[in-house]
This record gives structure tokens, sequence and C-alpha cells, in this order.
């Protein structure tokens, strides 16, 4: 036998054996080390915030400003804030979570957008103006990011209302190795002449390759892998100063979808309704989730349908898809209450679609209140739900801004 020939029986061979044993360069991202450092506050019950019965949530962690979420594979937690930290809080899986502590500070405002690549060990973080990448590997405490592409390379629309979006969102697919950005608008309603904002973008892990996922869409601040057939799913905030109650507000599966997928901001909205008198909306997606109108879509993530973990969601719960809606700062018209509020709801899924359709009169139809309380009263709030994460032995992780808050929610 040539050494060519066994070269190739080799190679063979390996690939029929277990990932574990095909793939140790991976061991390093997983590996949870026994010292995780100072323990944080012990759990507690958040008063007034409201799970199903069959639920517990409990406040594990303070992080100032908190907003996006990644969980890590050695039971860390990261956390994109309005500032130019991103913090980890270790060992969140824990009876008691881990003191947090800043993982990175970035040179730029805005460090919101993060999101965790198994295949590759890799943390990406976005902010206004940049998307970063940095190794990882488990129990790593800090990190000094690199950029790898810029956003919002030109300015503001010359006709900009001023309502400038500046937060920038980011989600990694292990299964295709694709990088998603999504970057908001610099108005409530304009023609954007920086082809960088109200859009979405796909590229490669190192910032190559960048092509144009979705356009005219205002401002989705929440991304989504669906762990099943890998879709991109965004969750959008529609323009204000329509006919109140509109536009009803969306998820939908961006990567369904032809690319650029034209969702029609700022001339269509909602079921292809022109908002602009002799708007064409013949061609603009119909979305195929949504909420109503101001609910503010910050957070989503899929329940992962073959979750095993210690904490593992019952079975109905399995890949649904979870969003935050942070609620509106919109008053009703006669100013006694808010326009939206502030909650964390489940969409049931069934086959990649909502179990439910849209029912385009009743923007509460498909989905159930999963996290309540966050509003009491007409005005008064106690927090605003973010970021959204599943860690890896099954608990349900939200992050709150204006408590400043890590949540844990977990089965009875």
């Amino acid at each position: 036998m040539t050494l060519r020939s066994i070269a190739w029986v080799l190679s063979g061979l390996a690939a029929l054996l277990p990932a574990a044993f095909a793939a140790p360069a991976r061991a390093a991202c997983s590996a949870h080390p026994s010292e995780r450092g100072a323990p944080g506050a012990r759990p507690s019950a958040p008063a007034g915030l409201t799970v199903p019965a069959e639920f517990t949530i409990r406040s594990i962690a303070q992080v100032p400003h908190a907003r996006e979420l990644a969980a890590l594979p050695d039971g860390d937690l990261l956390v994109g804030t309005q500032s130019r930290d991103v913090y980890l809080v270790p060992n969140v899986e824990n009876a008691v979570a881990g003191r947090p502590q800043v993982y990175a500070t970035l040179p730029d405002d805005l460090a919101a957008g993060v999101a965790f690549s198994a295949a590759r060990c890799e943390v990406f973080i976005a902010t206004e103006h940049g998307v970063y990448a940095t190794p990882y590997a488990g129990g790593q405490r800090t990190a000094t990011p690199t950029k790898i592409a810029n956003v919002r390379t030109g300015p503001v629309a010359p006709n900009s209302d001023g309502d400038v979006h500046s937060t920038t969102s980011v989600a990694f697919s292990d299964k295709t190795g694709t990088l998603y950005v999504s970057v908001g608008s610099s108005c409530n309603a304009c023609t954007e002449v920086d082809p960088t904002r109200a859009a979405i973008f796909q590229m490669s892990a190192a910032g190559t390759g960048i092509v144009k996922r979705a356009t005219r869409i205002r401002n989705a601040i929440a991304l989504a892998i669906d762990p099943v057939d890998a879709t991109l799913w965004a969750g959008d905030a529609g323009q204000d100063n329509l006919t109140f109650g509109h536009p009803f507000e969306f998820l939908d599966a961006v990567t369904a979808r032809s690319a650029p997928a034209d969702y029609g901001w700022p001339e269509c909205e909602e079921n292809a309704v022109a908002y602009v008198s002799g708007a064409n909306c013949a061609k603009t997606v119909v979305p195929l989730a949504v909420l109503p109108a101001y609910s503010t879509v910050v957070g989503a993530t899929f329940y992962p349908p073959n979750q095993r973990g210690a904490f593992a969601f019952p079975s109905a719960y399995r890949g649904t898809l979870f969003a935050a809606a942070h609620g509106s700062w919109h008053a009703t018209p006669n100013r006694t209450t808010f326009a939206a509020i502030p909650q964390v709801v489940a969409f049931a899924m069934r086959d990649g679609r909502p179990a439910v359709p849209v029912d385009w009169h009743d923007p509460r139809a498909q989905w159930h209140v999963f996290v309540g309380g966050f509003q009491q009263g007409e005005r008064d709030r106690i927090g605003r739900p973010t970021g959204l994460a599943v860690g890896p032995q099954g608990s349900l992780f939200v992050a709150d801004d204006a408590a400043g808050a890590i949540y844990r929610i977990r089965p009875r």
C-alpha cells in the first residue's frame, strides 16, 4: 500500500470518528476551568415580574445598561451594553453566578451587539461604527477585539427628523459560517444616503464578502438564528407618526427571502400597506410574525429543540421563538398610558413558521406573554427587557437595561 493510499484510508476513518475525537481543537472553546472568580449576589425573585406557573425567575446579576446577550459553552454569559464595555458574568448556570466583570472595552460607543461562534471559538461585538472579533477560550475573562468591518460609513440623511438609531446587532450561524450585521436607520422616515444604514448584511467571519441581505428595514435590533435550518430571523421597530396603533411591528425569516429582502420602509409597512402616496408595495416582504405597534423588539432567541441540559424547558417550549419587546416611549392619544408595554413573548413554531399565522386585525394572536410585570399600572415601569439567550444547561437569560439586571428563568 502506498503512502497516499494509507493517508486516504486514515482520512476516511477520521470522518467516521465522533466529533469529540475528530475535532480536538474545539476542546479549548468548551473547557470549564475550576476557578471562576468571586461569587456574585445570591439570586433573588424580582418583585413584580411574572412567568408561567411552571417556571421560576430570578435576578442573578447587575450590569448597567445591559443589552444583547451571548451564552458561552463554559457557562459564562456575555452582556453587550450601551457603553464601550462588554461584560462577562461567570457561571450563570450555577446556583450563584459570579460577579460581573468587564470583558472588553471597545474604542467606540454603544458596544450593544454580541454573538458567539462555537464552531470557530470566536466572539463578535458590534458598536456604533464597527464590528469586532476576538478568539475565545473557556474561562477567558478579558479580550482585546480586532475590528473586521465598518458600519455607518456615510452621513445621516440630509432630511433626517433627528430619530437617529445608533446601535448595531450581530448574529453568527455556525452551520453556514455566516456573520449577520444589522444597522438601524438615521431617521424615523426618510430616504437614506448611507447604504450601510436601515439594512442587514451578511459576511464572512473575517468581515469579507459583504452582501446586503435586507434593505429598507428601519431598525432590526433583534437577530436570531433558527438552530434547525440556520435561517436568520430579525425583529424590526416600525416607524412613528402613522395612524395610532400602526404599523404592527414584526419578526421575519430574512434569509428565507430572496436577497435583498425589501421590507419597504418608510413607504410600505405591515401587509404591503402603502403609507406614502403613490408607493408601490407589490414586491415588499409581508412578515411572518407581528406584535402591536411600538413594541420595539430588541432581543430574540430560539429555544433549542434538542436541549437536554439540567434546566431544559418542557417539550412544549422546544423550538419556541422568544422575543423581548422593549416597550414604547409613545403615549396614547389621551397621553394617560404608554402605547405598548415591555414584555417577553413566546411564539410557538411549526416547520420554521409561527404555529398561528398572522392576523392582520389582531397583532396579539400569535404569541403569549412569557415574562410580564415590567409595567406596573399605566405609566410606571420597573424594567424593560432587551437581550435573550439560552445557556448550555437550558436556562433562559433575559437582560433589562432599565433595571440594569440579568434574569434567569428555569422550570420549577
